[in-house]
């Protein structure tokens, strides 16, 4: 007789066919979401380290053009590199329409995984002519 339970028991800790097709349809549900999540979290990341990059950059270059003045030449273009990484920038120039100002626009744009972004930034300064007739040294 106990030979017999022992058996039985065997038999109930098994499988069933069912229960096997249905953990591997489960998981060709769950694997296929679970690597288009990590897809999508490694874009961000690299998308969020590349935009950390190009806000210094605008940065940089939005301080350079107001010392050196450059900005009222026009619409400046150029790239600019940080590590291995290019980054193309432009810089605009435009009248603010409250004061004798200028606003300085850098837009910095980067590709991550094929598609482009852009981060922009921008700050008010002084005509430089303004500065030399109201006797404000450079």
């Amino acid at each position: 007789m106990k030979l017999k339970t022992a058996t039985n028991r065997q038999r109930s800790t098994a499988f069933t066919l069912a229960e096997v097709l249905a953990a591997l349809l489960f998981l060709a549900i769950v694997i296929p979401a679970a690597v288009e999540a990590m897809h999508i979290s490694s874009l961000a990341g690299v998308v969020a380290a590349r935009k950390c990059g190009a806000a210094r950059i605008a940065d940089r270059l939005l301080n350079e053009s107001i010392v050196m003045t450059n900005w009222s030449r026009g619409t400046q273009t150029g790239t600019a590199a940080e590590g291995a990484l290019e980054f193309r920038w432009k810089l605009t120039a435009d009248s603010w329409p409250q004061d004798s100002m200028q606003l300085l626009t850098v837009e910095v744009t980067f590709s991550a995984k094929g598609h482009d972004y852009t981060v922009k930034s921008a700050t008010l300064a002084t005509s430089p002519t303004l500065n030399t007739s109201m006797g404000l040294k450079r």
